[in-house]
């Protein structure tokens, strides 16, 4: 009745407004007689009066800059996949990306492409909005430094990290004297320009020297802590240096330029003795509580903001500004990840490609079309590897380390990736560089960064060692060995759990891993986030009297890095668990699926290669797929339902193929005194001489631990009071296709590829 009710007050209120709203409407018209109103339409029809619209719409600034924020996004994705694939950082993909999309390739071309998706007209937009993205991004690198680190190892690292300055811009000083009279843009002075190239030389990669030291594992070792110090020494000094530079460029002249360089003091000045202790204030006030409310928020966001106008009012460039702001930040971590949380993936993946791409459109390969000029460009690289590569080796060498630390030390710190460009750009706008020496400073600046993890790999061959995370315990141990790879804490501790079911504790080794994206992961709190994962998992295996290793790595590729990290240690069993799928479920889902291999190219690749179909409904997320086709060893992967015990155990036999899972029974029985329940699918049993003699010797052995099921017992109650289930790969498989009933009550399951 109440229902009724409702329904008859909607209609009578909705039908009734309606109606009233229609004669007011229609009453209205009367009162435009007299009036003159423009002709809209072409007159021609009412399609064409559509498609004329839709042209215009298309044509809106609005419209335009979407489509080129949607395209630089797919395809700054895209070539960042590619060099993360090659081993690269994926930055050098993102700004080839821009090179690509800009004048030098598409531009070129397809001319009224590129006319029509980055008109002239539009370009102020994506610049403002780059810019933007470059304030956020650099208030996030501000906030990664970690200034304790930098007082504990001081003295080495600001001999290095000095010498990595003074050495390459006295060179970069050296090369403007020989290429400022055919290179300089008119109007330049020759000590604006040679600052700049000066700059431009001894500029390091902050952001990507942490993420590939984090790769390449060494995160923990001195060597490690040194050069993440040199770097932080190093991108301070610089910047302050740019700032410097930018204020004599801007004056004309250094003594006129010695205003904007008080202002710029003074205003450091407030910053660290003003500014720091009011927000050092704010957040020990807040530090404990569990969310920081939006008004706290918005005073340090405010702060930025204030503090990049400031700079750029002073003369000295937003960015400074930005930067400055992240370096006051509280030092508390809790602050920090809080508000990189909150800035990087707005900065990172929606506004910083856009950066890229301004940068690839004003860079435009064909003005190198000479011989002498590439002879110049390659004149350029060299300056820039000697003066950063050799002076850094050669200052590490001089403070004490060995040649293989020095060398790689010199071959990280000569990585320039993003902060090349930031300061590349800067000299564009100002006008002392042309676009001929941007696009071959662009160039040095890809080959520089790219050469890193080549020129790694090379000292470490040189010097005959190799990076390993392998525990050394893992390594020299002969028995059974598991491997756990665990995204959260819960699924870890049940991946553990049933593990040591599996093995005798006096016999096997079990090593629990965890591994994190490199984009996603930050110098300043790396031991914290690595702590504060393997907590949980080491309380746990107190708990079981499991003694465990663990391995903690950053990564671009997890699903490769875990099966090579799994060959590597020779492990006997790999376990993961298993997430869920986006993509799965809905026809929007499988459409969505098929569309996002253009952002995630490795379903494109299976795709093509027939690994998996274009529109498959497929049990596993994306990440399991990638571990399921590159793992070698046997895979377990657990669909997790809160698994505490692994005391009642169900295994259906439904092939000879599904043999294998006879051997899984036995160490649960006799590791764990498991109670095993075997489905005799099709009577298995007695097609199957290895199956039934197996078996048999189980009942003979363990008669109380092993019970024989037919499909007639597959009740609901049956699976309720199982702790989980082993299932083949492929059987699981085609249960899921068959949609079996009792498939909605099942236990955990460990799905098993042999």
């Amino acid at each position: 009745m109440k229902k009724i009710k409702n329904s008859l007050f909607y209609i009578a209120i909705t039908g009734g407004f309606t109606a009233i709203m229609y004669w007011i409407i229609f009453k209205g018209k009367d009162l435009e007689l007299g009036k003159k109103f423009p002709v809209v339409g072409s007159g021609n029809g009412h399609w064409e009066d559509f498609q004329t619209s839709m042209l215009s719409n298309l044509h809106h600034p609005l419209a335009i800059l979407l489509a080129q924020i949607v395209t630089i996004i797919i395809v700054a994705r895209f070539f960042g996949w590619i060099f993360r694939k090659i081993g690269q950082p994926s930055v050098i993909g993102e700004i080839l990306a821009g090179i690509f999309l800009g004048p030098s390739l598409v531009g070129s071309y397809f001319p009224e492409f590129s006319s029509a998706l980055f008109p002239e007209a539009s370009l102020g937009n994506l610049q403002f909005l780059s810019q933007i993205g470059l304030i956020l991004f650099m208030f996030v690198v501000g906030m990664e430094l970690d200034l304790k680190a930098l007082k504990n190892k001081a003295n080495e690292a600001v001999v290095i990290s000095h010498a990595s300055i003074v050495i390459p811009f006295t060179l970069g000083v050296g090369l403007a004297y020989f290429v400022y009279h055919k290179f300089a843009p008119e109007g330049v002075h020759f000590l604006a320009f040679s600052l700049f190239l000066g700059i431009a030389m001894s500029i390091t990669a902050f952001p990507v020297l942490a993420r590939i030291v984090q790769e390449r594992g060494i995160h923990k070792t001195r060597l490690g802590a040194i050069v993440i110090t040199c770097a932080a020494a190093d991108d301070i000094t610089a910047w302050c240096i740019l700032a410097v530079v930018i204020a004599i460029v801007k004056a004309g002249t250094f003594v006129s330029a010695l205003y904007i360089i008080l202002l710029a003091f003074l205003y450091v000045l407030c910053m660290l003795f003003v500014v720091k202790p009011f927000l050092k204030r704010i957040g020990d006030l807040y530090s404990s509580s569990e969310n920081l409310s939006k008004p706290v928020v918005s005073i340090f966001f405010l702060t930025l903001i204030l503090s990049s106008y400031a700079t750029e009012i002073i003369g000295i460039h937003a960015l400074f500004g930005a930067f400055m702001t992240g370096v006051i930040m509280p030092d508390i971590s809790k602050f920090r990840t809080v508000f990189i949380e909150k800035v990087e993936d707005v900065a990172l993946i929606l506004l910083l490609p856009l950066f890229f791409v301004f940068t690839g459109l004003r860079t435009e390969i064909g003005l190198i079309n000479d011989p002498y000029l590439w002879k110049v460009t390659g004149f350029i690289i060299l300056v820039a590897v000697v003066g950063k590569f050799l002076g850094s080796a050669f200052a590490a060498k001089f403070v004490g380390q060995n040649w293989r630390d020095s060398l790689t030390i010199g071959a990280l710190m000569n990585t320039r990736g993003l902060m090349e460009l930031v300061v590349l750009n800067i000299g564009l706008d100002l006008k002392v560089l042309t676009p001929e020496v941007f696009t071959m400073m662009v160039i040095m600046a890809l080959v520089t960064t790219s050469m890193t993890g080549p020129a790694l790999d090379l000292i470490n061959w040189a010097f005959n060692t190799k990076e390993v995370i392998i525990p050394e315990e893992v390594i020299k141990d002969s028995k059974f060995k598991i491997l756990i790879s665990f995204g959260s804490n819960e699924k870890g501790k049940s991946l553990l759990r049933l593990a040591s079911s599996f093995i005798n504790k006096e016999n096997a080794n079990i090593t629990a891993m965890h591994l994190t994206l490199s984009d996603e992961m930050h110098s300043y709190n790396l031991e914290e986030y690595e702590k504060e994962r393997f907590s949980p998992i080491i309380e746990e295996s107190v708990v079981l009297e499991q003694k465990i290793s663990t391995i903690f790595k950053a990564t671009t590729d997890i699903e490769t890095e875990i099966a090579e990290i799994a060959n590597q240690g020779e492990y006997d069993l790999l376990l993961v668990g298993l997430g869920k799928s986006i993509f799965e479920g809905t026809l929007l889902g499988k459409v969505l699926g098929f569309t996002s291999s253009m952002i995630n190219p490795d379903r494109l690749i299976g795709k093509f290669t027939g690994k998996e179909g274009l529109f498959e409904n497929s049990p596993f997320d994306e990440r399991t797929r990638q571990i399921i086709s590159k793992s070698k060893m046997p895979l377990g992967i657990l669909v997790d339902k809160d698994l505490q015990h692994v005391n009642q155990v169900f295994i259906p036999i439904f092939g000879a193929e599904d043999t294998f899972l006879i051997d899984y029974a036995q160490k649960l029985i006799y590791n764990n005194n498991s109670h095993i329940s075997i489905l005799n699918s099709n009577e298995q049993l007695k097609n199957n001489f290895m199956i039934q003699n197996a078996i048999t010797t189980l009942e003979n052995k363990f008669p109380n631990n092993l019970t024989l099921a037919d499909e007639r017992i597959m009740k609901k109650e049956f699976l309720t009071n199982k702790d989980l289930m082993i299932i083949s790969l492929d059987s699981w498989k085609k249960l899921v296709d068959s949609r079996s009933v009792w498939l909605s009550n099942i236990p955990s399951i460990l799905i098993i590829k042999p």
